[in-house]
């Protein structure tokens, strides 16, 4: 299975692709995440301190289409990928950290290039973590377009799910299976009115709300796994999202 978390800056993805890949892993799942920000920090989210996360190399650009396009998924991981203590392997798909550098256009065709069929031996989750925004879905070839199922992240905000409502359009014309929208940092229950509510006006398919946890941002703030916060409503609320990811049928 190949996920896409996407959804408007600030609304948890980072957190949401850590949480559903440990609980993933859990089940003994082999999963690779995808960071494809370019100011990574998903792998502080798996466990990696900031050190360690920072050395994590980058996987180049030529895997697409260049001297590197044609190694296979084992090689990628053995040479690129980094194993966390949440039991999932990470990717750093780019990362800028130089002015004037250039677009990252390449970056998103390699992972285009690896959710097409590179990791299928290797993993049997493949989870990218994206950039905020909606140009992913508008790039040439589109990032995502090999994704089954985009997991759009919203906050209790309407910008935020008419970014969702946007994306499944967009989703829809790059032939995306399934687009699922997880309601996070929810103030339970009037939270929880308003996502079914708002969900249902513009059509989404909502998969989970996920309550609102101090441990969460407390984490966030220390640099610390996010997978290791006692955060056990939210963590109830990403297991049965994963269930529910298990039983999806999907095309061949």
């Amino acid at each position: 299975m190949k996920l896409g978390v996407v959804g408007k800056g600030g609304v948890g993805k980072t957190t949401m692709s850590a949480l559903i890949a440990a609980a993933f892993a859990a089940r003994g799942k082999r999963v690779v995440a995808i960071d494809t920000d370019s100011n990574p920090n998903l792998g502080i989210s798996l466990g990696l301190s900031m050190a360690d996360a920072e050395a994590v190399p980058v996987v180049p650009r030529s895997i697409a289409a260049g001297p590197g396009e044609g190694l296979s998924g084992s090689e990628i991981l053995s040479t690129y990928g980094r194993s966390t203590p949440a039991g999932v392997t990470l990717l750093s798909a780019m990362r800028v950290d130089q002015a004037g550098a250039g677009c990252t256009c390449g970056s998103h065709a390699a992972v285009r290039s690896m959710l097409r069929d590179v990791l299928d031996d290797e993993s049997d989750v493949t989870i990218v973590d994206m950039e905020a925004g909606l140009e992913h879905l508008s790039r040439s070839g589109g990032t995502l377009a090999y994704a089954d199922v985009l997991l759009m992240v919203v906050e209790p905000s309407r910008k935020s799910i008419l970014t969702a409502a946007r994306t499944v359009a967009l989703a829809d014309e790059l032939g995306i299976p399934r687009c699922l929208a997880i309601g996070n940092k929810a103030r339970l229950p009037e939270d929880e009115v308003f996502y079914r509510e708002t969900f249902a006006s513009y059509g989404i398919e909502m998969a989970a709300i996920v309550p609102l946890d101090v441990s969460i941002p407390q984490a966030d703030r220390a640099g610390t796994a996010v997978t290791s916060a006692p955060a056990e409503e939210a963590r109830r609320a990403v297991d049965s999202l994963v269930d529910l990811l298990e039983g999806l049928a999907l095309p061949a």
